[in-house]
């Protein structure tokens, strides 16, 4: 008689609702370092999100974006993302919400004009697909944060549940 360890069996699939190879990245290692016993593979599909291409308030930021606050003055753009992940046919939910940054006036305006923040970051710091790369926190901090560590601690902590399946969440 044979047994089949964690390691033997096939990998579980994660789906991203993403192609951008930063997240795709990030929920691989995310999921990787939750659950070390198990084997993943991650693969970003194109998914209809129902909000504009630059979301604009905490609820369509679910998808991740920016947010005005009402003060209105410089700095008053925020950045954050959500993670969501959602367990096989519709089950267990977890969600997290990154840490929150303000954009300088300059990218914010570009934002505020209609620009995706992406485009303003490559605009105003001269570079080409930032947000595939470094993104805007890696950009402002000067690397010290990555974008795929920026999402990392959000998609291990919206694995909490997961993680905690004894819990009820």
């Amino acid at each position: 008689m044979t047994s089949t360890t964690p390691q033997d069996a096939a990998p579980k699939r994660i789906a991203v609702a993403s192609r951008n190879p930063v997240k795709i990245g990030a929920a691989l290692t995310g999921f990787q370092s939750m659950f070390q016993s198990q084997r993943f593979t991650a693969e970003g599909i194109t998914v209809p999100s129902g909000v504009a291409e630059q979301p604009f308030t905490d609820s369509e930021t679910l998808q991740g974006g920016v947010e005005n606050t009402p003060d209105q003055v410089a700095g008053s753009l925020q950045s954050f993302a959500w993670v969501v992940v959602i367990g096989e046919a519709g089950g267990r939910i977890g969600k997290a919400r990154t840490a929150m940054f303000y954009q300088p006036e300059v990218v914010a305006k570009l934002v505020r004009e209609g620009m995706e923040l992406g485009h303003a970051d490559d605009k105003v710091f001269g570079r080409s697909n930032s947000k595939q790369q470094n993104g805007s926190v890696g950009l402002l901090t000067g690397d010290m944060i990555g974008r795929k560590a920026y999402y990392l601690q959000a998609v291990i902590l919206a694995l909490i549940p997961f993680k905690n399946e004894q819990l009820a969440f």
